[in-house]
């Protein structure tokens, strides 16, 4: 699960990572709500109806889930077992209020926080976007306050000052994670069954 706040570079980090490192499966998300230009189903969203994403919340089908603006937004369970069953690593670019329903759920996933330098910087990218005016700007601020308030429930910190040191951390968190003893079970029952 990787979380941060907005302006945390959480999404050009991620796409670093993605370049360099081929076992990598981003999770694509499910919406109730239409496309937009461009958006294509399975690549930037599942665009399921209303019932259809109700039938998946009914039936276990959904990893985490909530709703927003009318909409619903989720993690489709399907998607995300099918690629780890295939030996990929799967991430999930997630909000904080779905990577706690997961943590719920799925107590052996990773959580990595992508924490801003410091929130000066936070709030001087959040203003260099030009995209929002003051008032959604000051909003995402203290939403950021919330979120990282909430990074005390997470495994890992990766502090984005540089993109490129941190989608190094974050590949190296993925690569000591596959030597935990949690990960390690398997191959250490068949080293004792050699015995």
């Amino acid at each position: 699960m990787l979380s941060g706040p907005s302006g945390s570079g959480k999404g050009t980090v991620l796409k670093e990572l993605l370049a360099k490192n081929n076992n990598l499966f981003l999770s694509v998300s499910a919406t109730t709500r239409s496309p937009r230009e461009g958006e294509v189903h399975g690549k930037h969203y599942y665009f399921l109806s209303k019932d259809e994403f109700e039938a998946r919340i009914a039936g276990d089908g959904m990893l985490e889930y909530a709703s927003y603006c009318g909409n619903y937004y989720g993690t489709p369970k399907d998607a995300v077992y099918e690629m780890l069953n295939a030996g990929k690593d799967v991430i999930l670019e997630i909000e904080v209020q779905g990577a706690m329903q997961i943590k719920e759920r799925c107590p052996d996933a990773v959580f990595v926080f992508v924490m801003p330098p410091s929130m000066n910087e936070l709030k001087h990218r959040l203003t260099d976007r030009r995209t929002e005016d003051a008032e959604t700007v000051a909003k995402r601020m203290q939403a950021a306050v919330d979120e990282i308030r909430a990074s005390y429930q997470y495994d890992y910190i990766v502090v984005n000052d540089t993109v490129s040191e941190a989608a190094n951390t974050l590949d190296e968190i993925i690569r000591v994670q596959k030597c935990s003893t949690g990960h390690m079970k398997e191959f250490i029952d068949e080293v004792l069954e050699d015995e």
